[in-house]
């Protein structure tokens, strides 16, 4: 059950009734570690954060981490509510990098519990839940996709429903009691759901506190979250003073901005680019982001230096460098940290010929559909052959002019496909992604 500690890394009795040590305090306990000087270490890992709150306290983590050999416990949770992690979340997980670069223990937690109540962050309405099996189906995959960047070896991947799914009702009860409504409902998004008479669930609520109890499970030194997160991570912060823990650093990064330069990365939206894109496919959303958001790409995506990027700069403004090489050089490095430096020059040579050359690409995946006697509704063809994720977002192609059936592009999106068509139909969606349907 539930219990305060009142010593930092004592043994205490955790939902379920289980005697153990702390994760982060059985890792920490294992090693000792020689760390960088604190102003080198504060250097780096203040590169693009927005806020660390606050800093003193980092500051003297550091100091105290350095003297006894002992790493901090670094901790970002990862709700599992979608199969795909994308390019925005890789901000995150970069700082993850860093912490582990420089010797700290690193926890990659997946909310496979908070994902069944949905984060209410940025919710005009209450979000549907997600059962249990579609969570976990989506927490798998989290795990192949992080480790570009992160080394497996020193990562610790935990799943809070380890922990929360053992919750009695008395547990949650206590956790309850640790903070009040008034403060919960300080939260932005909440208090604009209650002045415009939205609903606002009652398990919404908890959100916050059961992110915030993971830290103190964890005993996490320091917690990483986007701006959008500043309220829960704060939370956090708080429920660990009513265990008798030292608060939390937060650590808050910048939300990276889609495809379209205007709203925030979201699979949703649309405006994404997934770690598990094909080379090609990424090397292309990459190549369509518009000059002005490059920079910010190369800030946020890529590990170059504050005075590299300054330099990059100033040199497109002088005109010795041209955007577009530039952005190239942006895309392989981008595919590059996914799929590797071959996988990155394959897909910039595929993208020089099939848009600098205006070409088609040598081999196109063939999709077969069996043949029926009415037309084939070309918003359904798309979807079908994996151009669209739904027929409505289809549509919306159509109508922007992003769809061509046979080198002619097509504007009606009542458009139907024939049987019977030699060869099938070669169906392209904007510039760079080809699908050849045979209905048989």
């Amino acid at each position: 059950m539930v219990v305060k500690r009142k010593v930092r890394r004592a043994r205490g009795r955790l939902p379920g009734g289980r005697r153990k040590s702390a994760p982060a305090a059985k890792a920490r306990a294992r090693r000792t570690t020689k760390f960088a000087p604190v102003l080198e270490q504060m250097d780096y890992l203040g590169k693009v954060a927005v806020e660390i709150i606050p800093e003193e306290d980092l500051r003297a983590k550091l100091e105290r981490s350095r003297k006894t050999g002992r790493p901090l416990s670094v901790k970002a949770g990862f709700d599992p509510s979608a199969p795909d992690l994308h390019l925005g979340h890789t901000i995150i997980i970069r700082k993850l990098r860093h912490f582990q670069q420089l010797g700290h223990q690193i926890y990659f937690l997946i909310g496979d519990f908070t994902g069944r109540i949905g984060d209410p962050t940025g919710q005009s309405k209450t979000r549907p839940q997600l059962t249990e099996k579609q969570v976990r189906a989506n927490a798998r995959t989290y795990r192949d996709q992080i480790g570009a960047l992160l080394d497996p070896r020193r990562t610790k991947v935990v799943l809070n429903n380890r922990w929360l799914g053992r919750m009695r009702a008395a547990d949650f009860l206590r956790l309850a009691s640790s903070y009040t409504v008034a403060r919960m409902l300080e939260r932005e998004d909440f208090s604009k759901r209650l002045g415009s008479h939205q609903p606002i669930g009652m398990h919404e609520l908890f959100y916050p506190l059961v992110q915030a109890y993971d830290s103190v499970v964890l005993e996490a030194d320091v917690e990483l979250g986007g701006t959008d997160q500043k309220f829960n991570l704060l939370v956090g912060r708080e429920i660990m003073r009513d265990w008798e823990l030292e608060p939390q650093v937060v650590m808050t990064l910048p939300l990276l901005e889609g495809l379209d330069g205007v709203e925030k990365m979201s699979k949703s939206l649309g405006n994404y680019i997934a770690l598990r894109d094909e080379p090609r496919e990424m090397y292309g959303k990459v190549m369509s982001i518009s000059d002005e958001l490059m920079l910010r790409y190369y800030e946020l995506c890529t590990d170059l230096t504050s005075s590299q990027i300054t330099t990059l700069r100033s040199d497109l403004a002088g005109g010795s460098l041209h955007p577009r090489n530039v952005k190239a050089d942006l895309a392989r490095r981008i595919v590059s940290d996914f799929h590797g430096p071959a996988a990155a020059r394959k897909a910039e040579t595929h993208f020089e010929r099939v848009h600098r050359e205006r070409q088609t690409p040598d081999t196109i995946e063939e999709v077969h559909l069996p043949a029926s006697d009415a037309p084939l509704a070309l918003p359904r063809a798309l979807v079908a052959c994996g151009l669209a994720a739904s027929v409505s977002e289809a549509r919306r192609l159509i109508e922007q002019g992003g769809v061509s059936v046979d080198g002619k592009r097509i504007s009606s999106v009542t458009a139907a496909l024939q049987t019977g068509h030699p060869g099938g139909h070669l169906l392209q969606v904007g510039k760079r992604r080809f699908r050849r349907l045979v209905l048989s």
